[in-house]
């Protein structure tokens, strides 16, 4: 697991899940703004995920 360089909006923490689970950037993020919704810290996780979760490593060419 770690945090998109490359599909990032704010952390990459949504382009990270969806690299890690082989899914579109864009269905993480709707997945995760619809289970926003729901009355819950869903909004504390992803700020722990900032934080805690490493970015990807830089890709030497």
């Amino acid at each position: 697991m770690h945090r998109s360089r490359n599909h990032k909006m704010v952390a990459g923490v949504c382009g990270g899940i969806a690299e890690s689970l082989g899914w579109s950037p864009t269905v993480v993020r709707a997945l995760w703004l619809l289970l926003s919704l729901i009355p819950g810290p869903l909004w504390v996780v992803y700020v722990l995920m900032w934080i805690f979760v490493p970015k990807a490593p830089a890709v030497r060419y």
